[in-house]
């Protein structure tokens, strides 16, 4: 049976408790929205002491399952004064659920004492002085943290943005090399475990009995047929776009589709986007040697992942689609060794590359850097790094920059950033960043995959109605979410129906429960009610479901098409779900 692991930051006590019967059905994004539902007051202040931080792996992280390694965490946001579920693929959540742990929960406030490093094993659990490897930068502290308490271990952390509280702070956790690269970084998450006074958490599942699976029979033939589906689609099998390229196989695409946006979101493409390319940057990798296909965590099938290395062999991690665009073109930045700097800063600061881009360009386009300004957007790394008053600005996000600038063109929903895809060149990406709960986030329901990539089935991205479509995807990725398995495992299952009767299987083998494929929509509206009512309670209405008025107003070239969904199509998704 899960356990839940209270830890009080106020008292400095942990303590396991039996999982309630109402949660035992629920993981990964599922079990942490549910719990900051129930036990965070949604009008509370974000970085006091009434919030909370939760993580937890999801149904079926932890066994073999294929390409099910993530973790959600969850709290609620400073970014976005709403619910938030922050998601990561690393072994640190494979870990945590060997242990039987089915979710952490962080609360209190730090006192006047050091930042704690919470140890997790097998035989105990205790809160240690952290404050050795605090105000410094995540790589040198997961080195530090390795040497002390050994290679094998699931480390996560928070860096010198969480320190100053910045709205931009992500969570760290370790890749398969023992580097701070891979992130739950959306929504300012990691100031809400530094201000709870936590500053890692240590996870050594040496000796834990593993994952208790109900049936295992069934939980086989699930797992049999996502492995088949995984392996003959195109878009995830080996040799296939994402193993071959990784997830910046989509600058080509989206930039030749005229929606990758340039120099804060002015243009939707320029023809010096392809020397950021996956192509480039695969060609690249193998010149340096470095390593491609490459997985986050134990188990993957898909492989999208990659070590990338700089011009002198040195590691640098992985520049994934959404870290190369928001640190490059967005900028006005096309050179793959800068990028790959800007990510190193962001990941060795602890901050969401997505929201630090943006960010960036904000600044830039506020007359603080020029355009296309590689030294200059360094140079704002540093002012983050040595807290001066404008790196204090800049840690604090998009629309924070924006509005400390006199921007007006400032591309954020809820407060939170957008993603690498213009909304007035992909419609139902649109709809569907300013419906979630979660504020700008493509991962909520990946409308790219029938807009650009003709995955579960073809949709004109140009079109406005786009409310069904937007509501289906959100609803299956909530689910997804809250299996533990990877997004991009929705491209097999669209497409090929015996995959998503094996993903209900493995949850049915683990919980022994007889969920079928029709029962995917009801759990996802669940999940998403859940997150609706939080942000209602919290003061959210519809008219925050909106995108910025410069995309209603500003033609995006080349189309020259503006945002033009009418808001009643917006209203259409959720209608009053989860709104009182």
């Amino acid at each position: 049976m899960r356990k839940l692991l209270r830890v009080n930051m106020d008292e400095e006590k942990v303590r396991f408790e039996e999982m309630p019967e109402g949660y035992r059905a629920l993981g990964g994004r599922g079990l942490t929205s549910q719990i900051v539902a129930d036990e965070v007051p949604p009008t509370s202040n974000p970085l006091g002491p009434n919030n909370e931080l939760i993580f937890a792996p999801g149904i079926v992280t932890g066994t073999s399952a294929p390409t099910s390694g993530r973790i959600s965490v969850g709290g609620k946001s400073p970014l976005t004064g709403g619910i938030k579920e922050a998601n990561a693929g690393t072994s640190f959540a494979q870990k945590l659920a060997r242990l039987g742990i089915g979710a952490i929960v962080v609360e209190g406030t730090k006192g006047e004492d050091s930042y704690k490093c919470l140890k997790i094993t097998d035989k105990s659990v205790d809160l240690l002085d952290a404050e050795v490897w605090s105000g410094i930068g995540l790589y040198e502290a997961f080195e530090d943290i390795e040497s002390e308490f050994g290679e094998d271990l699931g480390v996560c952390g928070v860096g010198i943005a969480a320190e100053l509280s910045g709205f931009n702070s992500g969570i760290a956790f370790n890749d398969m090399e023992g580097k701070p690269s891979r992130y739950a970084g959306r929504g300012g998450l990691g100031a809400v475990m530094a201000t709870r006074g936590l500053k890692y958490v240590l996870v050594d599942d040496e000796g834990a009995g593993g994952v208790e699976i109900e049936d295992e029979e069934t939980f086989s033939q699930g797992k049999k047929k996502l492995a088949d589906a995984l392996t003959d689609h195109d878009v995830t099998k080996p040799g296939g776009a994402l193993n071959t390229y990784g997830t910046s196989v989509l600058v080509n695409m989206i930039n030749e589709s005229g929606a990758l946006p340039q120099e804060n979101f002015s243009r939707g493409s320029d023809e010096e986007s392809a020397k950021v390319s996956g192509e480039k940057k695969a060609d690249v990798i193998e010149e340096r040697d470095g390593e491609r296909p490459h997985r986050c965590s134990p188990g993957c099938l898909i492989g999208c992942s990659e070590v990338w290395k700089n011009e002198d062999g040195e590691e640098v991690g992985v520049l994934e689609y959404e870290s190369v665009w928001s640190l490059g073109p967005n900028s006005g930045i096309y050179d793959l060794d800068t990028i790959g700097e800007l990510n190193w800063q962001c990941n060795d600061l602890g901050m969401d590359t997505i929201e630090a881009g943006n960010t960036i360009a904000v600044a830039m386009d506020g007359g603080v850097k020029e355009f296309g300004d590689e030294e200059g957007a360094l140079e704002l790394m540093d002012e983050i790094r040595k807290g001066t008053s404008l790196g204090r600005i800049l840690v604090n996000g998009t629309k924070f920059t924006g509005e400390a600038f006199g921007v007006t063109r400032i591309p954020t929903v809820k407060g939170q950033a957008m993603p690498a895809y213009d909304p007035r060149g992909i419609k139902g990406i649109g709809t569907t960043y300013a419906t979630t709960p979660m504020g700008a986030d493509h991962t909520a329901g990946y409308a790219i995959a029938p807009e650009i990539m003709g995955v579960g089935g073809e949709a004109d991205p140009l079109s406005p109605e786009k409310a069904e479509m937007s509501r289906n995807l959100q609803y299956s990725t909530a689910v997804i979410d809250t299996t533990g398995h990877c997004l991009f495992t929705a491209f097999a299952v669209l497409d090929i129906p015996e995959g998503l009767e094996g993903m209900v299987e493995e949850v049915n083998g683990v919980l022994g429960t007889d969920l079928t494929v029709d029962d995917i929509p009801d759990i996802g509206k669940g999940v998403i009610e859940t997150e609706r009512r939080f942000n209602s309670e919290a003061g959210f209405t519809k008219e925050d479901d909106r995108l910025p008025e410069f995309m209603r107003e500003e033609e995006l070239p080349p189309h020259n098409d503006v945002f033009d969904v009418p808001d009643e199509e917006l209203d259409k998704v959720f209608g009053s779900l989860g709104m009182e």
